[in-house]
């Protein structure tokens, strides 16, 4: 038997096989929006009883989610978020701020209003130390003291976007982006700077066929492009577009996640610096008005679902 591929540690990784499905995303959003029983997720999101029940059952046994009794009788119970699940809050805000500006799927608008200074505001990715906003050309990656090697270790799932399910998500083609978590896992090799299609397969350890697949999607929704390598013209590679960059703080996020609950003992596997201040990068998603760290509690959610 051939011993497996081994790909570097990474905590987007490790994040991705607990958030990265689109089903999953979308129970996360409609708990944001104050759902907390079951036929309030299944109207929410429009997933089949069967998934979402399925879906429901990873959440609490990921720790994301705990079930609370609010009926003796019939007894009944409600899903609430723990303080891991809360935690994703902010990668939920970055899907959010790059939904509205790059992909207008106009199905659904809302108005976010911070409680703190009674503004409506925008979440900004910022330094936490210099207070300056982040973008994908101002953070430095170093090896870190988790870095080491990992056998990929895959759950099998549906592709959530050749779903005809209803979806009543605030975020369309951010959630597939996400959802996909192939396609996540090539836009972090890209990130990196791995940007030949030899280079992302083994940074992925993603079989050839469905690489091509999630390359030719990523170029459709307009994330990456493919062009010829200026060093080596008759050889291709994938760059990012600006709407790609835009897609960084997301992935960001989910790496600050990841590193909280899924690193190694050792510590992270990447280590973050901001180039304008010299620091170790600490993001944090901020109000765009007071500028203020963001938190759960502190925000009210004013919706147009008529927007469509």
């Amino acid at each position: 038997m051939n011993a497996p591929n081994l790909i570097r540690t990474c905590s987007i990784w490790r994040s991705l096989e607990v958030v990265g499905d689109t089903p999953t995303l979308l129970i996360l959003e409609a708990s944001w929006f104050g759902e907390r029983r079951f036929e309030g997720f299944r109207q929410r999101t429009g997933l089949l009883k069967a998934l979402l029940s399925s879906r429901l059952k990873k959440l609490v046994a990921a720790g994301l989610m705990k079930t609370r009794q609010y009926s003796d009788a019939p007894p009944r119970s409600e899903y609430v978020l723990t303080e891991k699940g809360r935690d994703v809050y902010w990668t939920s805000l970055m899907m959010l701020r790059w939904e509205t500006e790059w992909a207008k799927s106009g199905k659904i608008s809302v108005k976010l209003t911070h409680k703190t200074c009674g503004k409506v505001f925008t979440p900004e990715p910022v330094c936490g130390s210099c207070g300056e906003t982040i973008s994908a050309f101002d953070v430095e990656w170093r090896e870190g003291p988790g870095l080491g090697l990992m056998a990929p270790v895959y759950s099998r799932r549906r592709q959530q976007r050749a779903s005809s399910e209803p979806a009543t998500s605030l975020m369309d083609e951010a959630a597939q982006l996400m959802g996909d978590r192939w396609a996540s896992l090539i836009m972090r090799s890209i990130f990196t700077n791995l940007n030949h299609f030899d280079e992302i397969r083994q940074d992925t350890a993603m079989a050839t066929n469905i690489l091509a697949e999630r390359l030719r999607w990523l170029e459709s929704i307009g994330v990456i492009r493919q062009q010829a390598d200026p060093e080596a013209p008759s050889r291709s590679q994938y760059r990012l577009t600006r709407k790609g960059v835009e897609y960084y703080p997301v992935l960001l996020m989910l790496m600050i996640w990841g590193d909280r609950y899924y690193a190694s003992p050792e510590g992270a596997p990447v280590v973050l610096f901001h180039k304008s201040c010299g620091k170790a990068l600490d993001p944090q998603v901020v109000c765009s008005c007071c500028h203020e760290p963001i938190r759960p509690q502190d925000v009210t959610f004013e919706l147009d679902e008529g927007a469509a």
